[in-house]
């Protein structure tokens, strides 16, 4: 069974609090994971602002999966920006970056004061409807080294998110992405949990979620 976490289910943030006091911040309290959530990062108006010029701007692709042997379209449209040779490979699927634009640059620079990393690729996702997913993983892959720093930021639609341990099968939680949020995934988050967003039989509009991260050139180079 999966709750919904609730105000009361979050510990403040001391850390971000002391840094910002004025942002609200939680953290979910997560065994073995590291993960706090920004409600609010992007207000109505910039966020309503962001959403239209991804929506309009950004270089959607469709990609497909092999699945029982069978070649499948991923349910959702999907996005790789970043510096130049950060390429990204994740269920087989190869992306190249796209160069950065203007909005991704801004949206980059307000969340990396608040992870205190410097991101140099990012994963878009389009939800179109609530068809669109994505399935049960863990943001593990090899060239994202040990301990990822992942920030995600989500316009649009709210949606699910839920989170289940990989080794305590009974143990879970979600929580909603809301239109301008900000999610960190840090430490240990992406070794002990995974995380999905499922597919829904409301009628929900388009969310565009963007996780921010840091891709290692080669082995060498993970901290």
């Amino acid at each position: 069974m999966y709750r919904q976490l609730k105000l009361w289910e979050y510990q403040e943030s001391s850390e971000a609090t002391t840094q910002q006091p004025q942002l609200a911040s939680q953290e979910l309290s997560l065994p073995d994971g590291d993960v706090i959530i920004y409600p609010n990062l992007f207000d109505t108006t910039k966020s309503d602002k962001l959403f239209s010029e991804l929506y309009n701007n950004i270089r959607w692709r469709q990609d497909s999966i092999k699945f029982y042997g069978k070649t499948v379209p991923l349910p959702r449209l999907t996005a790789w920006y970043g510096d130049n040779g950060k390429s990204y490979i994740y269920s087989g699927i190869k992306m190249n970056p796209e160069p950065w634009t203007s909005s991704l640059l801004e949206i980059k620079s307000q969340i990396e004061l608040l992870s205190n990393v410097q991101y140099n690729s990012v994963l878009l996702n389009l939800y179109r409807d609530g068809k669109d997913s994505v399935s049960w993983h863990s943001d593990d892959e090899p060239e994202l080294g040990k301990n990822p720093v992942i920030g995600s930021v989500s316009f649009g639609e709210t949606r699910r998110f839920m989170f289940r341990h990989k080794y305590k099968k009974y143990v879970s939680q979600e929580i909603n992405l809301t239109h301008g949020s900000f999610l960190i995934m840090k430490g240990t988050t992406q070794e002990f949990w995974q995380h999905q967003v499922p597919k829904t039989s409301k009628l929900v509009k388009p969310r565009i979620n963007l996780t921010f991260r840091v891709i290692f050139t080669n082995t060498s180079d993970n901290p």
